[in-house]
């Protein structure tokens, strides 16, 4: 669920304060109020507003003595109210941080538009210390595997087989894996599918002389080149598959012979391959040999699409953005809104298209706010539910929302109550009650299978 906007009213105008909250609780936002200096230097030293909407004249002193308690620019906004049209001109000249002003009487159609300006205009959090590594970013549980299987496995020489929907980033994960093995060798990177298939052999081990028509130089292909390092073969279902057998034999004997050459030359490379379709159905068209792919996948691995890991979505956005940032030496963020519109799309591209919307908005902002153009088509397709992830529709009673949350994260943590009732927040006992209130109406099934068993774990 989206959390809500926060609104700071600082005013002794009853009529007023009960008008703007009214107006800005039916756009969403939750309201605190204050009406003197002292009571709002109170509320700011225990809580920090999204937006606050503040009087200049106060009984005990003036409004812009707030400004310098507040976290302008970085989380909170501020509207300055006044009752004296001349002082918004003054107010103007005086080049405050300010969004904007609001003249009492209250009118309700521009302070809405303000509120609307404002929500648009809230910066996404910076990502945490720790979610960018080796170029993989985000918060998942899924991400957070993936980083402990590449730390598991990079120091050994086992040969990683790395499956996924095309730009979810597998050759970031092959570099990661790389970058952890302590191996002095270069990476070297090959996409199967980009090579023509007669030229594929030459590529991959090399050739002599004469070898072939245009062949006027010796050539030391990617396994020569990768020597002491990694190799990692992209879309590797697109090499030929009697080219295959030549490179299980180079996997097997860790020896290569150039195109035209008489020499086997021996080869210290680390192996990750990747594929963009499961193995199983590659291997039952005839594009993928068996034991090929049994020498390869020594070390299997599965990377997500983004649409199955949302929470990564916004911190891998950011990550793009302040690379840009950098590049170009601006400090442009995403407002609210984008974010939320970034992690309702379900992401057919992966990654990939994800980097791209990013770039394109960047370049078409015209000031320090990004504002991604998604497909419409597709953003009103929910998000498919994984094991980790619950969808609901919009108007779904609290009751069931309450209900199918208890049964997923049961579901989740394989029905261990104690850590269930710690990831919601609750007790344990509060879950032992919420089962028994749902078997005992009109016999509620026992979802996600022994979700309500009686024998969890401890």
């Amino acid at each position: 669920m989206t959390e809500r906007l926060t609104l700071f009213i600082v005013d002794d105008d009853v009529g007023f304060v009960h008008a703007a909250a009214e107006i800005a609780r039916e756009q969403g936002f939750e309201i605190t109020v204050a009406g003197t200096v002292a009571q709002a230097l109170a509320r700011l030293s225990t809580s920090v507003f999204d937006l606050a909407l503040i009087d200049l004249s106060l009984p005990d002193g003036s409004g812009l003595d707030l400004l310098e308690h507040m976290d302008l620019g970085e989380r909170t906004q501020v509207i300055l109210i006044t009752g004296n049209p001349t002082v918004e001109s003054t107010l103007k000249a005086m080049h405050l941080p300010i969004v904007d002003y609001v003249v009492k009487p209250l009118q309700a159609t521009k302070f809405t538009q303000l509120l609307d300006t404002a929500a648009s205009r809230k910066r996404l959090p910076l990502p945490t210390a720790g979610t960018q590594w080796h170029g993989l970013a985000g918060r998942s549980a899924a991400i957070e595997d993936i980083r402990r299987q590449i730390c598991r496995v990079a120091p050994t020489d086992a040969s990683v087989f790395i499956e996924g929907e095309s730009g979810v980033g597998k050759e970031l994960v092959a570099g990661a894996i790389h970058a952890e093995s302590g191996r002095t060798g270069p990476f070297v990177a090959l996409n199967c599918g980009a090579v023509p298939s007669e030229l594929l052999t030459s590529q991959l081990f090399g050739h002599e002389r004469g070898s072939f028509t245009g062949a006027n130089n010796r050539h030391a292909g990617l396994f020569e080149q990768a020597q002491g390092g990694t190799l990692f073969l992209d879309e590797l279902t697109e090499m030929p598959i009697h080219l295959q057998v030549h490179l299980l034999r180079a996997l097997e004997t860790r020896t290569i012979r150039r195109v035209g050459g008489t020499a086997d030359i021996q080869v210290d490379v680390r192996v990750v391959s990747a594929t963009n379709r499961p193995h199983e159905e590659a291997i039952r068209e005839s594009k993928l040999r068996e034991d090929l792919y049994y020498r390869l996948a020594e070390f299997p691995m599965h990377v997500p699409a983004l649409r199955e890991r949302p929470e990564d979505i916004v911190c891998i956005a950011d990550l793009f953005l302040q690379r840009l940032n950098e590049r170009y030496g601006t400090a442009r963020s995403f407002s609210r809104n984008a974010a939320e519109q970034l992690e309702r799309y379900s992401w057919p591209g992966n990654i990939r298209e994800l980097k791209n919307i990013v770039q394109r908005a960047y370049i078409l902002s015209e000031g320090d706010t990004v504002v991604p153009v998604l497909p419409t088509s597709a953003m009103s397709k929910p998000l498919a539910e994984t094991a980790s992830t619950i969808t609901f529709a919009v108007a779904t009673p609290m009751h069931e929302i309450e209900r199918r949350m208890l049964f997923k994260t049961l579901a989740f943590f394989d029905n261990n109550k104690a850590k269930a009732a710690q990831a919601l927040g609750i007790t344990t006992k509060t879950i032992y009650n919420r089962l028994t209130a749902y078997q005992a109406k009109n016999g509620e099934p026992r979802e996600n299978g022994d979700a309500c068993r009686s024998d969890e774990k401890a």
